[in-house]
């Protein structure tokens, strides 16, 4: 199977997964595109793959390719038209205490506490890590966070007493940054971290002369993906062209019930 067109692709095979347990719509089957072989997946390669919808997990390219099902559709911001509601101003205000620190991938006992802990507390009801198993736990962490083959960055945010109250993993490509997974302490109900991150990187992104800030995938039907259409303006990639203004018209699914 070849998807890609540039020259430098054309080594790359694209193999789809068995069928496995959707991890945003309940009772769903779901199956992704892989690129292989990984080690070829290098920054100038996933430059490419990114703009045709695929993203990284760990050292693997991935893009969904659910048979009868569409529905996650890849979104980027236009970082020159980006323009933030009172909300997100607001946001980025409450927490201009946090100091960012840029470093490479790595891994760190604080890190998978803090990771542990917002996975119990906003993803209770997914197929995440099991916490009862810190050794696989701890695995499985390293392979999703830890491990790259492209150019990858970690971002770390501590407040005015040196907690670490955010974490960012990034990957930077040709026209964009790609923010790959943000974790937080989601034991404050009253802070706004997730907004946050996004607002940050915005900004930063811009300072590195790069156009879009990457979001992975919107589902209309995930209420949990709902807060990423308030961030203005943005693309999605519809029918393999990065549309603006344009939402993705709702969609019946047919994915195989388990």
């Amino acid at each position: 199977m070849t998807i890609a067109s540039e020259l430098h692709l054309h080594k790359l095979q694209f193999y789809v997964t068995t069928p496995y347990k959707c991890g945003y719509l309940a009772n769903k089957l779901a199956q992704s595109l892989i690129a292989a072989p990984h080690h070829l997946v290098d920054s100038q390669v996933y430059s490419d793959l990114i703009t045709q919808g695929f993203l990284r997990s760990g050292k693997f390219a991935y893009r969904p390719h659910c048979e009868t099902c569409n529905a996650c559709v890849p979104i980027r911001l236009i970082l020159s038209e980006f323009a933030p509601n009172r909300s997100q101003k607001r946001a980025f205000k409450q927490h201009t205490d946090l100091a960012a620190s840029i470093m490479p991938l790595h891994f760190s006992k604080h890190h998978l506490k803090l990771y542990s802990n917002y996975q119990h507390l906003r993803h209770a009801d997914e197929d995440k890590l099991n916490p009862t198993e810190s050794k696989d736990e701890a695995e499985q962490y390293r392979q999703f966070l830890c491990q790259s083959n492209v150019e990858s960055l970690m971002i770390e945010f501590k407040n005015s007493n040196n907690q670490i109250k955010i974490i960012s993993v990034v990957d930077i490509v040709h026209d964009g940054v790609s923010a790959v997974y943000t974790f937080y302490d989601a034991s404050e109900p009253k802070a706004s971290y997730g907004t946050y991150s996004i607002m940050w990187l915005t900004e930063w992104t811009k300072s590195l002369n790069l156009s879009y800030l990457y979001l992975g995938y919107w589902i209309q039907e995930s209420q949990k993906m709902a807060y990423k259409q308030q961030f203005k303006l943005q693309e999605k990639l519809i029918d393999g062209e990065w549309v603006s203004n344009k939402i993705q018209p709702a969609k019946t699914h047919k994915a195989t019930s388990q």
